[in-house]
């Protein structure tokens, strides 16, 4: 497969056919991507998509969340499980926090969303404008540099997300307990302790994180869904082919992306000293190995079922919602004189 062809997610081709590489469209005279929309309109619109499709997959982060925090640092069988699996998982925290309990840390999962789905939107925009996509392997390069730009300007909301999502009940809580009274609460609390370079506190595991995932993402999609729509199980060009190569896809990201994402939680939610160095951690690298040697490699892989299963609708939601909103801003009359 060509690189970009079809490709999907997370930085949108085509649409809504799915069927052309975005670089196969020359830039508008103004400098706008194909499609016609500036990339100071899809950092908004990209912000605008991400946090309409985080309302939708948010439980599954506090699912995944939980999961990834239980049994930290302990070999497998020495601890007690108050979540197994995604669905009982989600039952334990509803039965815990209440029905509200799967939309902890929202707020914050908004803020995180508009922040790196903006610039990364932004970032990849400006590479389709510039023409760098039609490069041998640009539209991966470009995911991926952007993935990792976004992911870096949105880190301090994702430490607040995963320290809200995290707290719970004394019953059945995970990992270290921070105890935030609400997300303004958060960042004043990690700002006056630490500073601003507390709130940028496990980027390290954060941008590695999104740049995988996006390369993995771009790479497989397209085949994805070309396969599904290969062996006729739904129409080419329909969003129930996009939905199924998502979830096809899914599984190469999940299983390149969730040990990332299990160094990510750790760093972002352990327990620091005075100076704002990790009590657990000391950083990625150590971290891995941490992780590795106490938990096992099985331990890398810990919510693995909740990444998944957010993988494909967060995906397609997410680009649903982009398309959607550029076409509403495509059809505006120009500014007149």
């Amino acid at each position: 497969m060509a690189a970009g062809t079809g490709s999907l997610a997370p930085f949108p081709a085509a649409l809504p056919e799915f069927s052309c590489p975005p670089q196969s469209r020359a830039p508008s005279p103004q400098g706008s991507p194909a499609g016609g929309v500036p990339p100071a309109a899809d950092l908004v619109l990209g912000a605008a998509a991400g946090c309409m499709a985080c309302v939708l997959t948010n439980p599954l982060e506090v699912v995944k969340t939980r999961l990834q925090l239980q049994g930290e640092l302990r070999a497998p069988g020495t601890y007690p499980r108050p979540y197994r699996g995604v669905l009982r998982a989600a039952g334990a925290v509803c039965r815990a926090d209440g029905l509200r309990g799967l939309q902890k840390g929202l707020a914050a999962g908004l803020l995180y969303q508009g922040l790196m789905n903006g610039v990364r939107f932004y970032c990849y925009s400006c590479a389709l404008a510039a023409g760098w996509t039609g490069w041998p392997g640009g539209t991966v390069v470009a995911g991926a540099v952007a993935g990792a730009v976004g992911a870096f300007v949105g880190s301090p909301a994702y430490l607040v997300k995963t320290h809200l999502q995290a707290q719970t009940l004394a019953a059945v809580a995970v990992g270290h307990q921070h105890n935030h009274e609400s997300i303004s609460g958060a960042f004043e609390s990690i700002y006056r302790q630490h500073g601003v370079a507390g709130l940028w506190r496990g980027v390290t595991g954060a941008v590695p994180r999104v740049a995988v995932g996006s390369a993995a993402q771009l790479a497989t999609f397209a085949s994805a869904k070309d396969w599904v729509c290969q062996h006729q199980w739904f129409g080419e060009g329909s969003w129930a082919a996009v939905l199924a190569g998502g979830m096809v896809s899914g599984v190469a990201v999940a299983v390149t992306m969730t040990p990332f994402d299990v160094v990510s939680t750790r760093l972002y939610n352990q327990p620091v000293d005075a100076d704002g160095a990790g009590k657990l951690y000391r950083g990625f690298w150590d971290c891995f190995v941490q992780i590795s040697s106490k938990e096992g490699l099985l331990g890398l892989y810990k919510g693995i079922g909740a990444v998944y299963l957010r993988l494909g609708p967060h995906t397609v939601l997410s680009l649903f919602f982009w398309d959607e909103l550029r076409k509403m801003v495509q059809q505006q009359p120009p500014p007149g004189p």
